[in-house]
């Protein structure tokens, strides 16, 4: 598949793979003795009320806060924005969240990428023309290939400095081609701090 064509993304893919993730299983029971057919269940009622489903939050700048419902408790958010190519195509989306301080990354993202992707080229990522740095992908799904990578302190103070960083990942189809992103930095800094404040409470 060449560059044109590279654009198969889904534009909530990572917003479904987080809502999977804070979604809680329905407990299952077992029929009640009491019956004379035990072998049959009868149902069980839950709440109508939905729970792992995924939504917006607020919006700034150019990123969304994408929350998942959670039932009982404050319903955690996760910073997104749909990564688009030269000619404006939907190509990828990344997911960034801040980290507990004390470890070596202080922000962690989920980029996903079309299936279609060369992995072992890996993701370039370079912040306003600054120093290129590359990442690996973890695996793939039937929606695209992710790539869960961190980013120090240094690099989070460059995001809130910056203007757009730059992701370059290659077609497998055309090895020799590259599809650059761009992930704009407007409003990050206060997404981020949004992000912050609900880690620390």
């Amino acid at each position: 598949m060449t560059q044109d064509k590279m654009t198969s993304v889904r534009a909530t893919g990572l917003a479904a793979v987080l809502a999977l993730l804070g979604s809680a299983g329905i407990a299952q029971t077992t029929p009640s003795t009491d019956s004379p057919v035990t072998a049959l269940s009868t149902g069980e009622i839950i709440g109508e009320e939905a729970n792992g489903d995924s939504y917006v939050g607020n919006t700034h700048g150019d990123w969304e806060m994408v929350c998942v419902r959670v039932p009982d408790e404050e319903d955690p958010c996760q910073m997104y924005q749909l990564l688009r190519d030269a000619e404006g195509n939907a190509t990828a989306e990344i997911s960034m969240f801040p980290l507990p301080s004390g470890q070596e990354a202080a922000a962690g993202a989920t980029i996903l990428t079309p299936l279609e992707t060369l992995l072992t080229a890996q993701l370039v990522m370079q912040i306003d023309g600054g120093p290129a740095k590359r990442y690996p992908f973890t695996f793939c799904t039937a929606i695209g290939c992710i790539a869960r990578v961190g980013f120090t302190e240094e690099e989070v103070n460059a995001f809130r400095r910056g203007a757009a960083a730059t992701w370059t990942l290659v077609p497998v189809a055309a090895p020799d081609q590259t599809v650059e992103l761009t992930m704009s930095l407007m409003g990050f800094t206060a997404a981020f701090e949004e992000a912050s404040a609900q880690l620390e409470q």
